[in-house]
């Protein structure tokens, strides 16, 4: 990739790191919180009980890393919220409560996606530290295309709920 300049590319996933899919964020400026319950952030001091109940608590947000073959090479990207959301069909946190239910939810999910063809767009991450590329935007390019939860509740036997 040139510069900071986004990439388009037609890829391949070939695997999905299935062992931390998401991160507790404030629910205010959505910055990360530690794992414990009843965060305070340490950005904006807002207090983030980890219940759902609360619409203050708390938040999970998607953080994927996953593994794409282009037609030259092969990548290790990251995908956050928004182009995860298209892989999963679902928020992170009702993807964290359903993997709650079916402990082997996030490798079926990884399984799923695994073969699954997209056009991504990816750029290099603004922050000096971080190693890998950014999915930025995340298209199916299978007709037939299912996110991961709908072939999930398809294989526990769940209904979508309303």
């Amino acid at each position: 990739m040139e510069g900071n300049k986004p990439t388009t590319v037609m890829c391949t996933v070939l695997a999905i790191d299935h062992s931390n899919l998401s991160y507790r964020a404030c629910s205010l400026c959505e910055r990360t919180l530690p794992d414990t319950p009843n965060s305070i952030c340490r950005f904006c001091n807002s207090f983030n009980p980890s219940s759902s109940s609360s619409s203050s608590s708390s938040k999970r947000l998607f953080r994927l890393l996953v593994s794409i073959a282009t037609d030259t090479k092969v990548l290790n990207v990251i995908c956050f919220d928004r182009a995860a959301r298209i892989l999963f069909g679902c928020s992170a946190d009702e993807f964290f409560d359903f993997a709650k239910i079916h402990p082997f939810a996030a490798a079926n999910a990884g399984l799923i996606l695994e073969g699954e063809m997209f056009k991504m767009t990816l750029s290099k991450p603004k922050n000096g530290n971080a190693q890998h590329l950014r999915a930025v935007s995340v298209l199916p390019l299978r007709t037939g295309f299912q996110p991961a939860i709908v072939s999930l509740r398809e294989l526990y036997g769940v209904r979508a709920s309303s």
